[in-house]
């Protein structure tokens, strides 16, 4: 059928150019569709990205939480000892505990405070793969000092640029001063706009309602000749039932999950792809019916010379194709713009990908066929009798 665009009579091309304004109307309505679709998957993938960042950044091959885990950015107590009880293990090499709760930080210059997610870890540690935070993990050991993530919403202070004139910034954190130790970069999420870490005993001071008995997050290490599903179901059996065990892509996964299902936002993202897809096969039928019901005694014409259906059908599925063609180039152009202006401005994970850019490229023209031969029966209609 592709073949027919480039005969000598191209009669989808021509049919396409006889009414530019049509034609330029139905690539608008699909660049549009496609505009929207690009905007909900970026905007769903740095949803997903930024709110799994501190999973990616931590260095463990399986993680303790409770029970009821939903997401880390409200994760619930469970009793320390169950670290104690999981070194106890076949392959465990070591555990360390993770303190995670939201703080007020007062920003130095204009004094306004902002919630910040505070980790608190102890120094002696490593919970971090990060080599920025390990290199500078020794300044925990100072009291009231933490670090601070240089990828921050500006909210927070320029305190990159004062720690860097300075090498000395001091503000409040939950009402209690502190001093900035060093710079790491994690990054902002829809749930945090910025992150400091500390060590468990600054933590501890920073949240006095919080007990060195109960931990947030339990990062474990195993031996490099360990099984990671063994160690794990052994973990599972053997511990109380109060506990979870997730290896760090589970725990991405079940991040994700939080947000997909349980969130407003991550409903609102996966829907909008649907709803911005019916919106363009809704428009690019439109102009397919419509150019068929114009066309519809040339059609009979071509009939009446013998033209079989078949043949017809093929004219309206090559002009999908060239619809679809025209409408995505100019909407991955804006979509581009958008996902730099969007990073620029939130400093959250927003970048086209090569998987994105192919998918909403099949989608479009599924949906421009989808429309195309919707249009069939009315193309099916034209009678060579009413023309002769």
């Amino acid at each position: 059928m592709l073949r027919h665009i480039f005969t000598k009579t191209p009669i989808a091309w021509r049919q396409l150019m006889k009414d530019k304004n049509c034609f330029v109307i139905a690539v608008a309505g699909i660049a549009f569709a496609n505009i929207l679709i690009f905007s909900q998957m970026g905007f769903e993938a740095s949803l997903f990205d930024s709110s799994t960042a501190p999973h990616k950044s931590l260095n463990a091959d399986l993680v303790i939480v409770n029970r009821y885990f939903e997401s880390i950015y409200s994760v619930k107590n469970f009793p320390r000892r169950r670290l104690y009880q999981a070194l106890g293990f076949e392959g465990v090499e070591s555990v360390s505990p993770l303190y995670i709760s939201p703080g007020k930080w007062k920003n130095p210059q204009n004094l306004h405070s902002q919630t910040i997610l505070v980790f608190g870890t102890d120094p002696r540690t490593t919970a971090f793969k990060s080599p920025q935070i390990n290199r500078n993990i020794s300044e925990l050991q100072k009291p009231n000092t933490i670090l601070f993530d240089r990828i921050s919403l500006p909210i927070f202070g320029p305190i990159g640029s004062l720690f860097q004139q300075k090498s000395t910034v001091e503000t409040e954190l939950n009402g209690l001063k502190i001093r900035v130790g060093g710079l790491f970069s994690l990054g902002a999420s829809f749930a945090a706009y910025g992150n400091v870490i500390t060590s468990d005993t600054t933590y501890l001071h920073l949240f006095p309602n919080s007990s060195v008995t109960k931990v947030k997050l339990g990062l474990v290490k195993l031996k490099n000749n360990a099984n990671l599903k063994q160690v794990r179901h052994n973990l599972e059996a053997g511990l109380p039932d109060d506990v979870r065990i997730y290896t760090v892509p589970g725990f991405e996964d079940a991040e994700k999950a939080y947000w997909a299902k349980t969130t407003p936002i991550g409903f609102v993202f996966g829907f909008g792809v649907i709803i911005a897809f019916i919106v363009g096969t809704m428009v690019v039928y439109q102009i397919m019916y419509s150019d068929v019901a114009t066309h519809l005694p040339q059609y009979a014409t071509l009939k009446a010379m013998g033209y079989r259906d078949r043949y017809l059908i093929g004219v309206l599925v090559q002009e999908s194709l060239v619809l679809a063609v025209f409408g995505y180039i100019p909407a991955f152009a804006v979509s581009w713009g958008i996902y730099k202006l969007a990073a620029y401005a939130t400093l959250l994970p927003i970048y086209m990908t090569v998987q994105r850019s192919i998918i909403v490229f099949l989608l479009t023209v599924t949906m421009c066929l989808i429309s195309g031969l919707t249009a069939i029966k009315k193309l099916q209609s034209a009678d060579p009798a009413d023309v002769f």
